[in-house]
């Protein structure tokens, strides 16, 4: 072998193995790795701490909206501090806190207080109507922001982002919405219309998929439903949104994992095929 062809011979295995290399880059770029998905700690309301962190690793999620049933809102400074600790040796981000009812003022200055502790930028609310002038003045002191969640037709507290939006839209710009696109649904809104819509105060979105468009509907495993999830992930994609999207996976409660690994899959799949 001479060393002209020795030498060829490298040339071709370099760019060989440099093409194979680009190639399986590509193939291993997802683009749902640009999606925050998360998870709503609601789901694991039948478990302790120790094994919702198991079964979120199992999916390969980072984000948990954190619940006051795993962390209690009379937790001290440390006890805060040793469960963000939990979370972080996980690899999990307790990214916020809720939802959270209120129903007095002084419900108002617990969570505020609480969330000032945990040190959350953000937290997710349901209080009662006529508290949103002393939340408003909260906001101001505390400077953190709040997203109320919307019910749909279980409850004539906020249904629907624009029943949020009448009631905020001449409050501080730091109080949003926490959009629950399942009960979106089911209150017979468009979730496409209401992401574009209401997107300045959209704070943080619960995503699942339902049975039904109506309120008999229920929660279901994402793509066995009603929900255009590929018009839901297009519309995030076209307004920009940047904040989290959590899985809110109400149905199996003293066995979630099969169905919400299954939801996850889903909407991983969707991202990655979705332009």
């Amino acid at each position: 072998m001479n060393r002209s062809y020795l030498t060829s011979l490298l040339i071709g295995l370099s760019l060989l193995l440099g093409t194979v290399t680009a190639s399986a880059q590509t193939v291993t770029h997802h683009r749902s790795e640009a999606m925050k998905i998360g998870v709503a700690g609601f789901n694991f309301r039948e478990f302790n701490v120790d094994q919702s962190l198991k079964m979120i690793q199992k999916m390969g999620v980072k984000y948990l909206s954190v619940k006051d049933f795993h962390l209690p809102q009379n937790s001290t400074s440390e006890q805060i501090a040793a469960f963000k600790q939990k979370l972080a040796d996980a690899g999990i981000e307790g990214y916020t806190l809720g939802p959270i009812y209120m129903n007095t003022e002084a419900d108002v200055d617990r969570v505020f207080e609480y969330a000032k502790r945990y040190g959350a930028q953000m937290f997710i609310g349901v209080p009662a109507y006529d508290l949103l002038p002393y939340i408003d003045a909260k906001i101001k002191t505390y400077n953190i922001r709040m997203a109320i969640h919307t019910h749909g037709p279980d409850t004539k507290l906020f249904p629907d982002a624009a029943d949020v939006m009448a009631h905020i839209a001449d409050l501080d710009p730091r109080i949003g919405i926490c959009l629950d696109l399942g009960h979106t649904t089911r209150f017979g809104a468009s979730c496409v219309n209401d992401l574009k819509r209401y997107r300045a105060r959209i704070f943080d979105i619960h995503i699942k998929d339902e049975t039904a468009a109506e309120k008999k509907g229920q929660t279901c495993e994402m793509g066995r439903g009603v929900m255009d999830i590929p018009s839901i992930v297009k519309t995030l994609r076209k307004i920009g949104y940047t904040g989290v999207c959590s899985l809110e996976f109400e149905k199996d409660g003293k066995d979630p994992l099969p169905g919400m690994a299954e939801s996850i899959g889903y909407l991983r799949g969707v991202c990655d095929a979705t332009k």
